[in-house]
């Protein structure tokens, strides 16, 4: 495996300043802060237009968005999918199931999976929402061309797939700068 060059190492210009002798991060250009920001600012308005108009939190309506997709999902799937932790979709799921927009039944294959299927009345609130989304999703990249779009989309895709590389790298850091805390993770995971 090749080390992964530095912040000092990179050609771009860093994401850390050194303010009164100490270093900080420089928020006008530490990417994580930023996509951290525009997905909690545009989850928080989609949120509150959902339940406001349809009585829905934005966690049913990613929900409905894979199952109108797939038609049929279980919570694992879900989570490996979208990141949602998995005893979130199982409560989500419940909360749907409540409301009829999906049923629940048993993995043909598996029998011990439990397998969420969305119903008409769950894919009619998904058609509600999806023109709400929409109309979101054109107002939020109104302020770019379709070039810029598309570049936008591609390298999005590229830093989504790249996530098992950070992962990796932070396993690395972790156990040649901080080597108790696999021993602390190891541990928790074992109670």
């Amino acid at each position: 495996m090749s080390k992964l060059p530095s912040a000092s190492e990179l050609t771009r210009k860093p994401s850390a300043k050194v303010t009164n002798k100490t270093a900080v991060v420089d928020l006008e250009r530490y990417v994580p802060a930023y996509m951290t920001w525009i997905a909690n600012k545009l989850s928080g308005g989609a949120s509150t237009a959902y339940l406001s108009a349809f009585n829905v939190g934005i966690e049913t309506w990613r929900l409905l968005v894979l199952l109108a997709i797939e038609k049929s999902l279980t919570a694992q799937a879900i989570s490996r999918t979208i990141g949602m932790d998995k005893s979130s979709v199982s409560r989500a799921f419940k909360s749907m199931q409540l409301r009829e927009l999906i049923t629940i039944g048993l993995d043909d294959a598996d029998g011990r999976l439990r397998v969420a299927t969305i119903t008409p009345k769950g894919r009619a609130l998904h058609d509600q929402i999806l023109e709400l989304a929409m109309e979101r999703e054109r107002a939020f990249l109104s302020v770019l061309n379709d070039k810029d779009r598309e570049t936008l989309i591609r390298l999005l895709r590229r830093l989504h797939d790249n996530l098992p590389l950070v992962e990796q790298a932070t396993q690395t850091y972790l156990v040649s700068h901080y080597p108790k805390s696999s021993r602390r993770r190891a541990s928790e995971d074992n109670t």
